[in-house]
């Protein structure tokens, strides 16, 4: 955990700082191994690349997946657009949603890595059909 994200909770609203610490307990529960920084003004996981922001607001919670909310229909009735959920603060987070969601996230950032390694050790170069120079 990290000072910077202490403060940012710490700096919301009082009735929104319960909800905001549970969100961050569950990814880090999700996403042991997450990097926990600020970027872009907001709390950000890293895990082999981009996980997860959240960010506060004055009715909700904004979470922002990096494009991949569309991925998930459970979360359809908090999603306002393909990178964005919004779970009200006037409601309960739906922890099991997001539990499983963040550990989805974190084995498609696995995947990935898994995947660029192969490439790598295949000699080819990521969206690419022909050997990289080294494998030439």
């Amino acid at each position: 955990m990290t000072k910077e994200v202490d403060a940012y909770i710490a700096a919301a609203p009082k009735a929104a700082q319960p909800p905001l610490r549970q969100l961050r307990a569950l990814i880090k529960s999700a996403a042991p191994k997450a990097e926990e920084r600020i970027s872009y003004g907001m709390p950000y996981y890293h895990y082999h690349g981009r996980l997860i922001y959240f960010a506060i607001f004055k009715n909700h919670i904004g979470v922002y997946p990096g494009g991949y909310a569309d991925k998930h229909p459970e979360l359809r009735p908090y999603m306002t657009s393909k990178g964005t959920f919004r779970f009200p603060l006037d409601q309960p987070l739906p922890a099991t949603l997001i539990l499983r969601f963040i550990k989805t996230r974190v084995k498609d950032n696995e995947a990935a890595v898994r995947a660029q390694g192969a490439l790598k050790k295949a000699g080819l170069e990521a969206g690419s059909s022909r050997p990289s120079r080294s494998a030439r």
